[in-house]
């Protein structure tokens, strides 16, 4: 299994915690500010990326016959159900939730801070029914083989420990004919744009995310991290040999953040 630089970059360069540990630690440190740095640092357009991933997402669920925004007593269908990975604070469960109204959510994460903030959440608004949240690492995730039918990840697939076990292992949950949504960070490749999104990261978030939550590690993490991860078309690759089909991609804000998605193959007919 192939490793990568962005597998080795920590928050913490002095800890001797591996990288999971150190990104639990780190996402529990920034929990109670985690909501309001991401609208802030982002200016809100971080709402407009989950949407369009929530929508290739919900493609899948609809594929089954379930209709997005089905209103109650349309004609029955079971339940899809979208696994997210990565969940934090809920945000990306509770859009789904609102954008997807007859879908079933599961959502994990290696911070217990982070998901008591989501929990909160979800308890005010009332919509445990639709979403459960539990404590899960990417690379061992609690379920059976063709669990799913979608699975989203928004800006978590930076922080694996080893990128290809995590994709290998949600390609494993993924039912025939499900989908995996990513969305994550990358590098505008526009001259002019670049310099300046780079001066963002690596100047303006670590002292803001200081400023707000105390930690500018987290912050600079997120620089190191963008920087050294495998975007755009070496994304594409990995994700095919990781056995996804019609792998895609769709840069997002002048390339900013990019979505990704993968499909796990149908199995032919009879089998």
């Amino acid at each position: 299994m192939a490793n990568y630089s962005h597998d080795r970059i920590v928050p913490f360069k002095d800890s001797e915690a591996g990288k999971k540990q150190q990104v639990a630690e780190m996402f529990d440190k920034i929990a109670f500010r985690y909501d309001f740095l991401n609208r802030f640092l982002s200016g809100g357009i971080d709402l407009y990326w989950r949407r369009r991933a929530i929508r290739e997402a919900g493609a899948v669920i609809n594929g089954k016959g379930v209709a997005a925004g089905s209103e109650a007593g349309a004609e029955s269908h079971e339940p899809g159900e979208i696994l997210d990975v990565a969940t934090g604070t809920a945000d990306m469960a509770i859009m789904m939730a609102r954008y997807l109204p007859v879908v079933r959510i599961t959502g994990v994460d290696i911070s217990t801070g982070m998901l008591e903030i989501g929990r909160q959440k979800i308890n005010r608004l009332q919509l445990q029914q639709r979403i459960t949240l539990q404590t899960g690492d990417s690379e061992f995730l609690q379920f059976p083989d063709e669990t799913f039918d979608a699975i989203t990840v928004a800006f978590g697939v930076r922080n694996f420990e080893h990128l290809e076990k995590g994709l290998k292992e949600m390609f494993r949950v993924l039912k025939p004919g499900g989908r995996l949504v990513v969305l994550e960070f990358s590098q505008p490749h526009t001259p002019g744009i670049r310099q300046v999104y780079d001066l963002y990261l690596r100047l303006v978030a670590p002292n803001v995310g200081k400023m707000v939550s105390s930690s500018r590690e987290a912050y600079q993490y997120l620089n190191d991290s963008v920087k050294a991860f495998p975007e755009g078309a070496a994304f594409l690759r990995i994700l095919d040999g990781c056995g996804y089909a019609r792998t895609r991609l769709h840069r997002l804000s002048l390339g900013i953040c990019s979505l990704y998605t993968g499909e796990k193959a149908k199995l032919p007919a009879g089998r």
